[in-house]
C-alpha cells in the first residue's frame, strides 16, 4: 500500500517502509518505481537526524562518566544499569530516526549525483 507521493512524477508509489530506508540528503535515496528516479527524505530529516544523533551521543558520554559517580546517592540505579540504559540509546539511535523519517517528513528528489 503506497501512500506517499514521487517528488517527481507525483505518483503514490512510497510505502512507509520504503520511506523509512530512503535516508537523508546525502544518500542516494531509494528509486520510485513508477518513474525511476530517485527520492529522499528532506532538510528536516537531515537536521533531526543531526541534532538527534548528538543529543544520544552526549547523553551515553555523560551517563557514562557519570554513574560510577552516583553511587551512595539518591541516583545510585544509574549506576547498577549503565550498561542497560547506553544499550538502549544506541538501539535508540538507529531506530528512532527511521520511524520519523518514515512518518513525519516530505520526500524531496534526490540532488546526490551517482554517474
Amino acid at each position: 500500500m503506497s501512500i506517499y507521493t514521487c517528488p517527481h512524477c507525483g505518483k503514490k508509489s512510497f510505502n512507509p517502509i520504503k520511506k523509512a530506508f530512503a535516508g537523508q540528503l546525502n544518500s542516494r535515496g531509494k528509486v520510485c518505481m513508477a518513474c525511476g528516479r530517485r527520492c529522499v527524505n528532506g532538510r528536516g530529516a537531515t537536521i533531526f537526524n543531526a541534532v538527534y544523533t548528538a543529543i544520544v551521543f552526549a547523553l551515553i558520554i555523560v551517563i557514562y562518566l557519570n554513574a560510577p559517580k552516583t553511587a551512595g546517592t539518591q541516583f545510585d540505579w544509574i549506576d547498577k544499569y549503565e550498561l542497560l540504559i547506553n544499550s538502549g540509546l544506541i538501539v535508540s539511535y538507529f531506530v528512532i530516526p527511521k520511524l520519523v523519517n518514515a512518518f513525519f517528513f516530505p520526500l524531496e528528489p534526490a540532488i546526490r549525483n551517482e554517474n
